[in-house]
């Protein structure tokens, strides 16, 4: 019989126990004895994990690193803590229709801390951060294993058994090194997994407490099982996927603690026994009062999670998820099923990995006759296979760590799995993390099988240990792959060629570098791929207008307003190529447009402000660039033309005034401070004048313009020798400032007129 929670001097466990041994020995040429003490296996799982992704240690913030971490203002000490309460993942509000609707106040809480104690945005603390977890959460799972697949004893004392320590240790060590961990590890956001995971190992740790404080049979500590779902759900506020621990320790508790044996419920069913009128599981009140208040946790945990998402679900677009918006319902089922096989194949196999499988990089099943379908048979074989050993196989052992195993694999998964509501992706490495658990649980019973029933077992220990190597040899390449978005966009292209995303953030990199040329390409391939890809046609629009390919870039942005009509960023810079190409009432209209469909959007009425002074509009020009200085009080752009368009017009007092309310605001600013210095200057304030000028130009030495203009400065107030000094340093640094070499000639005129005075 499957074994529950024993003192040590039982007698009827014994028999049990002695099948766990002897299944466990089966893999004692695989794992050395010398390791086998928990401390020994412990250490060893831990070093090997850390040992994987230790590459990773010093890559940058790449990918959504950029949205979740650099520009989410809930890590920045003036935000109040309160707020990451009503925030999601990417620092939006909940309550907003464009949320994301992901809520881990808890790990955007650990970047917080991270951020203050690195002092700053250093990638090297947050990824360090990140590798110690994923040791931790390897390292817990030894002891996690031991109970799945050895089950549940106590000695007299309290102190756990541990019957299974070969395979505890094995299935750690696969799971330690399996490169689909990858994106969770060397990706930082992937942090919500590694502390989702942690939480939910804890969770079904601290159930297993439950039944260590009491000696006697079929009872528990109701104070562990309620610290137990106080954990899962601390773990849903890491990861959403957190909370399905509760849902693993009811199947735990009801297999081995309860020790339902379902074959035997199916026996007596087929044989109509009159006895499953009153089953010993219905009986057991300890059992039935456990699963309610797991039930009751689960179901408060949820009902406040939803009430915090304010609006409902996210909206999820068709490039997201294409199959959860297919007609036919058959189409669904049977694409939904080809991803499970997908997710199947990279824990089995996890040498293609992506970074994004969205955006036609797995294109749809639409007939029987897609020769994919064979993946789905293939997949439900295996399952259906594994869950009739499960539920049907004679021996007790095999059908617990079956089942618990199979458990563990799915139940973490289902979340992601389409059946309950619509998910924001195709394919993700980062939900396995999890699941990845069971698998390795499973592959585990597998190798222990397969020494069983063969003779040829150094062959099986090479094969493990070929596993292992290759395993982690993946796991440090791929980690150095996570290091730049360069070389994580580029290792993309050959595993999905037909994801427009790859090629877009490709394109990106390329630009973010300066190769436009480069990127040109890739942004055409992506808009190649899916025509209705607006964030490609507006970066691509906006490359072709800074090489003055004005009409092609207004064809694309017109065409990704058209697509979508509030893609508030691309009205804008369509503004911006009509404005360049004179047709100026256009441009005022698609500026007016971005700023209905975003009305905080300071760099949008900037640039409607450098439209209205082109028009010689002065007044809406300034009222525009006020405007954007309300919305962004550092914007410096603006703050600078409202100081140029005052002085350039004569209003001398009110340039100094806008001047120095911009300073205040951006002290450090030396753009700021050389408008001001030229105001100051035409006031005759010469020496304050002299004053920002030096200070602009020690923030920045080699601005031929600094020192031009405070050589004018000089010439003005009969300073000529420090003016022929700065007009000498400008023209060194531009010798083609003809409004310099002219006023430089006319003070060496002066200059010389001076001498033969003298003389």
């Amino acid at each position: 019989t499957v074994s529950g929670q024993h003192n040590a001097g039982a007698g009827g466990w014994l028999p049990a126990v002695f099948r766990m041994a002897e299944w466990d020995a089966d893999l004692d040429h695989i794992i050395p004895s010398a390791v086998l003490p928990p401390f020994w296996a412990k250490l060893v799982v831990g070093f090997v994990s850390l040992l994987c992704f230790a590459r990773s240690y010093d890559g940058d913030f790449v990918f959504d690193d950029s949205e979740a971490i650099v520009n989410n203002k809930d890590l920045r000490a003036e935000t109040p803590l309160g707020d990451l309460w009503h925030h999601d993942f990417w620092g939006s509000r909940l309550s907003s229709n464009t949320s994301h609707k992901s809520y881990r106040p808890l790990t955007v809480l650990t970047f917080r801390v991270n951020y203050y104690l690195a002092g700053g945005f250093h990638p090297a603390s947050f990824h360090v951060v990140n590798i110690l977890l994923h040791g931790g959460v390897s390292v817990l799972l030894v002891d996690v294993f031991s109970v799945l697949f050895g089950g549940l004893h106590f000695t007299s004392k309290g102190r756990r058994l541990n019957l299974a320590p070969r395979s505890s240790l094995l299935a750690a060590l696969l799971f330690a090194v399996h490169p689909v961990h990858t994106e969770c590890v060397a990706g930082v956001v992937g942090r919500a997994d590694l502390l989702g995971a942690l939480f939910f190992l804890l969770s079904f740790l601290g159930y297993c407490k439950a039944f260590r404080e009491t000696h006697k049979e079929g009872t528990h500590s109701t104070l562990w099982v309620l610290l137990s779902v106080l954990l899962g759900a601390v773990a849903m506020l890491c990861k959403e996927q957190g909370i399905t621990v509760l849902g693993l320790n009811a199947v735990f508790d009801i297999l081995v603690i309860g020790r339902l044996n379902v074959l035997e419920v199916v026996r007596k069913m087929l044989r109509r026994d009159r006895s499953l009128e009153s089953p010993g599981l219905l009986r057991n009140g300890g059992l039935l009062f456990r699963v309610a208040l797991l039930a009751v946790g689960a179901a408060a945990a949820l009902y406040v999670r939803w009430e915090l998402m304010g609006t409902g679900p996210p909206a999820f677009t068709e490039v997201d998820n294409p199959a959860s918006f297919a007609d036919s319902v058959l189409v669904r089922a049977i694409n939904y099923n080809y991803y499970y096989s997908l997710n199947a194949w990279l824990l089995l196999c996890p040498w293609w990995l992506c970074f994004d499988w969205s955006m036609g990089c797995i294109p749809l099943i639409k007939s029987a006759g897609d020769w994919r379908v064979i993946a789905l048979a293939a997949l439900w074989f295996c399952l259906i296979g594994l869950i009739r050993q499960a539920l049907c196989s004679e021996d007790s052992h095999k059908r617990r760590i079956l089942s618990l195993g199979l458990g563990f694999l799915i139940i973490p998964f289902l979340p992601a799995s389409n059946l309950f509501f619509r998910v924001g992706f195709v394919v993700a490495e980062r939900v396995l993390y999890l699941p990845s658990a069971g698998f390795c649980m499973l592959l585990t019973f597998g190798f222990g099988a397969l020494s069983k029933h063969t003779k040829k077992k150094k062959l099986i220990a090479a094969l493990v240990l070929g596993i292992l190597l290759l395993n982690t040899l993946r796991c440090m390449v791929r980690s150095g792959e996570w290091r730049s978005e360069e070389k994580l966009f580029r290792s993309a292209l050959s595993v999905c060629p037909l994801n427009a995303k790859v090629h877009y953030n490709v394109g990106k990199n390329l630009a973010d570098k300066g190769n436009q040329t480069a990127a040109i390409r890739y942004y055409r391939e992506a808009v190649r791929l899916n025509p209705k890809y607006v964030h490609a046609m507006n970066n691509l629009g906006n490359i072709l207008k800074e090489r003055n390919e004005l009409q092609e870039a207004e064809e694309l942005l017109s065409l990704a307003v058209q697509i979508q009509p509030d893609f508030a960023a691309a009205w804008m810079n369509l503004g911006i190529v009509q404005n360049s190409l004179k047709r100026f009432q256009a441009a005022e209209q698609s500026y007016r447009t971005a700023i209905r469909h975003r009305r905080k959007y300071p760099d949008c009425y900037y640039n409607l402000g450098r439209l209205y002074a082109d028009l010689n509009r002065h007044v809406d020009a300034l009222s525009a660039w006020r405007n954007a200085t309300a919305l962004k009080p550092e914007h410096s752009l603006a703050w600078n033309n409202m100081v140029i368009l005052l002085d350039n017009t004569g209003n001398l007092a009110q340039a100094e005034a806008v001047g120095r309310e911009a300073l205040e605001l951006i002290p450090n600013d030396h753009s700021l401070m050389f408008s001001l210095a030229n105001v100051l200057g035409k006031s005759q304030k010469y020496k304050e004048s002299e004053a920002l000028f030096l200070k602009a130009i020690k923030a920045h030495p080699n601005a031929a313009s600094y020192h031009g203009n405070l050589a004018v400065l000089y010439h003005r107030w009969g300073h000529l020798d420090l003016a022929k000094k700065h007009y000498e340093i400008s023209l060194r640094l531009d010798p083609s400032a003809s409004g310099t070499k002219e006023n430089y000639g006319l003070l060496r005129r002066k200059l010389q007129q001076m001498q033969k005075k003298n003389v």
